[in-house]
């Protein structure tokens, strides 16, 4: 099945299964969007691999939101140089762009009001850090509706 998800230029996110064999199966694409065809593609080869003869189950084969937080290091990757909302444990949220990641850190560019010597009024002053994913609650894409 994973061959098949990767032919189609796509990875896994999650495979959810219920007590009551409700299978959830998130995908992502390595490079662009998950099309309707992808997802009823991979259900088809899904439902040719396992029958329901044998096993009662039901299959939804859905893509990663946008507004979804990510959940593998390949979302990570694909969104190097994008724009990302994090939501730091304790509370802090930043926009940044995410700029780096590692097996268990990610790096982030992003800007913060600050007042600097000899300045009344706060200006805007250019950071980087680097973030542990333990301090991390989530990491997702910043949709920014101007």
């Amino acid at each position: 099945m994973e061959s098949a998800i990767v032919a189609r230029g796509c990875f896994i996110v999650s495979i959810n299964i219920s007590k009551d064999n409700d299978i959830e199966l998130t995908v992502e694409s390595e490079t662009g969007t998950v099309e309707i065809e992808d997802c009823v593609e991979l259900s088809r080869i899904f439902e040719e691999k396992f029958s329901r003869d044998t096993e009662d189950y039901s299959l939804t084969v859905s893509s990663a939101g946008l507004d979804q937080p990510f959940k593998v290091r390949k979302q990570y990757q694909k969104a190097l140089g994008q724009k990302v909302e994090v939501s730091l444990k304790g509370g802090r949220k930043l926009v940044a762009v995410l700029s780096g990641v590692s097996n268990d850190s990610v790096t982030l560019t992003y800007t913060t009001l600050e007042k600097t010597e000899g300045s009344k009024k706060k200006v805007p002053v250019e950071h980087t850090g680097t973030f542990a994913l333990q301090e991390i609650n989530s990491v997702r894409y910043y949709i920014d509706f101007k």
